[in-house]
């Protein structure tokens, strides 16, 4: 340590050259494997170095004296990060010089090929800093560089490899980084600057893949050419022998996968009709070239599975390849017979891709064949508006008489072409059904079926994609998917496809296409596949199997609502087999049962009220007899869901006098259980206490909460029964709360009996936001339910510790006031007191403590903004500073969404004291701080998420300064003439 105590002395001397011994010494400590304090101490020693701004003129004494790489990259680093905030204050000698050592150094390194291979590293790094100099200095300052760039690769193969390097660097910087790098004014000169000189880039690339014979320099011009592809101008491309010599190397595989990747970028190209004949000669070349190299018939999943990293690399580019060619010139191909069959073997191609086990892959080929299924979709569904038809086939010509049948000609026999490629893709989506949301049970790693315990979002907008693609399939052909997805269910009967994963797959496709076939044939086809299922599950031996099968059963008859309204005997027998799947224990399956149970109840609950044919009496009225025995099996939280879909049943209901008497039977259990432990703490309030009876009120809350989410306005009967209750229940295990923490500190919020207790005050929040927020907007509800909540609630809030505190309480007040508006003023001033500077001193300490209450308050104080503004006015010239300054405060924050609320509460609050008496007074206090702070955000790159809203704020101010403009002028143009007016009045005899 003390060592390097003194070479920190001498190495911050910058007077003199710099010690380079000293200083790899220091980079070795730094990157080695002492200890923690040594690499602490160098750390702090390089990082002083880094900031001293003398330390960039060293660089090049270090570069030639040190042999050691990563003392060189820490030169190296300095130098990018001058170039990057200071090339252009530094002296022109000094560019200059800096400018032609780094290019001697490249130059030196690169040609030599040892050297050169040896040196790779430290090569690219002096690339990537010669680039960072160009965006300073070329064109204005070196317009030569170009040409001397291509006058150095005519000197060596290796200086022309390195050469290719740093104009790809070049054009990537220009093209694909350039992005809040560089003004867009910069931009624009760096490309046009490469587009008027790519004549000799263009020329050089030609040269080197004709006459070169050495791999790494092809490679390095051919990956240079693909950065180059994507905008160059296109006589290059196709005015050029580029795409013969590009195709002549397609055939070896030391350069097929960058060839490929060229021939990719060329096919994304779309530029109208004028090369169409080019396309289609490159297309049909490499058909044939393809076939040689990977022959129709082959297996490319097992290929792909068996294969190398290159060969799979090859398999991910030709989809990339098939995908870009056929989305912008597909229909050049269907003009000719000789295009069509090319066009045919390569969607053959695609398909058998499309198989490949791999999700990228899957993903490229899926978002083209979404794509191209709609557009066949909207023809074909366009069939009887020719107008629509003619601009959906691209035919700029106005719909002459007589023409009509020749359109519709048309699109059936483009439909036709493609009725064999749609027919394999059908079985590819049904095969490769992505998993829905619904579905509960999964295989794991081990190959058990469990419940899933995370969704996974990827696979969430996969099936998205794909049940989106399988019914435009389905309009397009009902036959043949109906015929697909039977012959496949009926091969899992006789076993001779089953499978777990086949089944499933199956099943989501069925479910899938719900509402895309007409009425009568989807009733035909579900009986089938209902009554399979159903055998299947008969049949088949093993819990594990008929969990799955009970699953797949579930998840089909949810996705079919219009069937189930239109056969009660058969929705009751669902709904009643689904009964008898909340008595299974397997993982999953109750789960499942009790969702597809909330799930068809929503799309059919008027079924449900209604006395049926045959029927003595409604079927909830059935189901409330045996809901002790229905729900014996459950755990709680399948309860709520369960009383949840009740609730939507009852909500149903047009007699108010027959809702109240399902909604008392159904609430009479959990009714009878909250009056025995309130009779019991009225006679000692030590019972509450006890953490059973604890989990208890907690989940006779939670069903509460359940059934007020269905019923809203029609759940005030029951919430009236247990409201005062529950608010002195809340207020002891408040106090209760306060004590444990006050006693044990703040550990003692991490014990489960605060947390329990917790949840009940949480759960309580919950449910009145639930009802208010559900609840009709009825004036009287808020006057019978918010009075007697301020002291239990925001009283207990604002006397609370801040870890005893409730988030809850600030979205429930949000919801309060979104809910009644400007009736809720005159309680703003109490809120405010309550929650205000007790919320601010817990989150104003730091961005990450106490992060629900965050969002939540600032919520509630956009709430009090939009709803009731004339409360703010009200507020003191201190407590408005508050306000301003917690706003400010928010749009500083780093999480994004904690920004965008304060952001948009500030402009709400902008807009409202622009039109209200007070705007002179409010902005003579708070413009320049406001412009101020989001200037400061403005220019951070942690808020360019929020770019648009500061922009909107920043207009609102300027508009205003403009408008006060605007108003002085006109002021003193009055001014003057009644000035002048009075001056003549006087002088005038």
């Amino acid at each position: 340590m003390a060592s390097l105590a003194m070479a920190a002395e001498k190495l911050r001397d910058l007077s003199h050259p710099i010690d380079v011994p000293l200083l790899d010494a220091t980079v070795a400590a730094f990157y080695g494997t002492g200890s923690k304090d040594e690499r602490a101490a160098a750390d702090r020693i390089l990082q002083d170095l880094q900031n001293n701004p003398d330390m960039w003129l060293q660089v090049v004494h270090i570069l030639q004296n040190t042999k050691n790489l990563n003392t060189k990259f820490f030169a190296l680093q300095v130098l990018e990060s001058v170039i990057k905030y200071r090339w252009n204050a530094l002296p022109g000698e000094q560019r200059d010089g800096m400018k032609n050592y780094i290019s001697e150094v490249i130059v030196q390194l690169s040609s030599n090929e040892a050297s050169f291979r040896m040196e790779r590293l430290y090569v690219n790094k002096l690339n990537v800093i010669l680039v960072q100099i160009l965006k300073h200095e070329w064109p204005a300052r070196w317009q030569s560089f170009i040409p001397d760039l291509v006058a150095a690769a005519k000197t060596s193969e290796t200086i022309c490899e390195n050469c290719m390097v740093i104009l790809k660097l070049l054009s990537e910087e220009v093209f694909d980084f350039s992005r809040g790098e560089m003004t867009q004014q910069k931009i624009k000169e760096l490309k046009q600057s490469l587009n008027s000189e790519f004549q000799l880039i263009h020329e050089l690339c030609l040269y080197v893949l004709s006459a070169s014979q050495q791999t790494e320099l092809i490679r390095a011009t051919l990956s240079t050419l693909h950065a180059f592809l994507s905008w160059i101008p296109l006589g290059y491309i196709f005015e050029s022998p580029l795409l013969e010599t590009l195709l002549k190397f397609f055939p070896m595989p030391s350069y097929r996968n960058l060839t490929l990747q060229c021939l990719t970028e060329v096919a994304a190209l779309n530029f109208g009709e004028f090369y169409n004949v080019q396309y289609v000669k490159m297309y049909t070349v490499f058909m044939v070239q393809l076939q040689a190299t990977l022959p129709p018939a082959a297996n490319i999943p097992e290929a792909y599975a068996n294969g190398s990293s290159e060969e799979q690399a090859f398999i991910q580019n030709l989809s990339l390849f098939f995908t870009s060619f056929y989305k912008s010139h597909i229909r050049v191909l269907e003009s000719t017979q000789e295009g069509i069959s090319a066009l045919l073997l390569g969607l053959e191609y695609l398909i058998n891709i499309s198989y490949v086990d791999d999700t990228e892959v899957f993903k490229v080929c899926l978002d083209y064949w979404n794509s191209l299924v709609l557009e066949l979709f909207e023809m074909h569904h366009n069939l009887d508006s020719p107008a629509v038809a003619v601009n959906m086939m691209g035919l700029q010509m106005p719909l002459l008489h007589g023409m009509v049948d020749g359109i519709g000609q048309q699109i059936l026999q483009r439909r036709q072409l493609y009725a064999g490629p749609m027919s394999k893709l059908r079985m590819l989506m049904i095969c490769r059904m992505a998993k829905p949301e619904e579905v509960l049970i999964v295989e794991d790693e081990n190959g058990n079926i469990v419940r899933e315990t995370m969704k996974d979002n990827d696979v969430l907008v996969q099936y998205k994609i794909m049940r989106e693609t399988l019914i435009y399939l389905s309009h397009l052909d009902h036959e043949d998917t109906e015929k697909q997805m039977l012959k496949k269910l009926s091969k899992q009967l006789t076993g001779e496809d089953w499978s777990w994963n086949n089944l499933n797959t199956l099943c989501w496709a069925i479910g899938s296409i719900s509402g895309s076939m007409m009425e009568e044939q989807e009733n035909r086809f579900l009986v089938m596949v209902i009554r399979d299922l159903l055998n299947l599950c008969e049949i088949t031996k093993g819990k594990d199997n008929k969990a799955v099968i009970a699953s797949n059963i579930m998840y089909v008859v949810g996705q079919y609502p219009r069937f189930l309204r239109a056969h009660w005997k058969f929705l009751k027998t669902v709904v009643n087999k689904l009964f008898e799947f909340m008595h299974e224990t397997h993982p999953g399956v109750q789960d499942m049962a009790c969702d597809t149970f909330l799930k068809i109840v929503q799309k059919c609950k008027r079924k449900f009220v209604i006395v049926q044919v045959g029927e003595s009496e409604p079927f909830v009225s059935e189901l409330l007899s045996g809901l002790p025995t229905t729900v014996a099996d459950l755990e709680p939280h399948q309860i709520h869901t369960f009383y949840e879909s009740v609730g939507h049943m009852i909500q149903a209901e047009s007699d108010p006098q027959k809702r109240d008497e399902y909604l008392q039977r159904l609430m009479d259990l959990p009714n009878q259980k909250w009056a025995e432990i309130i009779g019991q703490a009225r006679q000692s309030v030590d019972f509450l206490k006890d953490q059973d009876v604890i989990r208890t009120v907690l989940n006779i809350l939670q069903t509460n909460t359940s059934v007020a989410s269905s019923l809203g306005t029609y759940f005030l009967s029951q919430i009236s029964l247990i409201f005062l209750d529950m608010l002195n229940v809340y207020r002891m295990y408040s106090e209760l709360i306060s004590s444990s923490i006050a006693e044990g500190g703040p550990y003692a919020s991490r014990t489960s009996y605060v947390k329990l207790l917790r949840s009940v005050k949480r759960e309580t929040l919950k449910l009145i936001e639930t009802f208010l927020d559900k609840a009709e907007d009825q004036p009287q509800i808020g006057k019978q339910f918010v009075p007697p909540m301020m002291d239990p609630v925001l009283g207990d809030y604002a006397r609370n510790l801040p870890d005893a505190r409730e988030s809850e309480v600030l979205s429930l007040f949000a919801t309060i006031i979104n809910k009644y508006k400007a009736t809720m003023i005159d309680d703003v001033p109490r809120i405010f007191e309550a929650v205000f500077q007790c919320t601010l001193e817990m989150i104003t300490k730091n961005f990450e403590d106490y992060p629900e209450h965050r969002l939540k308050f600032f919520s509630l104080l956009r709430a009090i903004a939009t709803h009731c503004f004339p409360a703010l006015i009200r507020l003191t010239s201190q407590q408005l500073k508050l306000v301003m300054d917690s706003i400010i405060w928010a749009f500083r924050h780093t999480e994004r969404n904690i920004a965008e609320t304060g952001l948009n509460l500030l402009l709400a609050m902008l807009k409202n004291f622009q039109v209200s008496e007070f705007c002179n007074q409010f902005y003579r206090t708070y413009f320049l701080t406001i412009e101020q702070e989001i200037f400061a955000v403005l220019t951070d790159t942690f808020h360019k998420p929020g770019f648009k809203l500061h922009v909107l704020v920043l207009q609102h101010l300027f508009c205003l300064v403009c408008a006060f403009k605007f108003f002085l002028l006109c002021f003193y143009r009055e001014a003057t003439t009644i000035i002048m007016h009075i001056f003549r009045w006087k002088v005038v005899p």
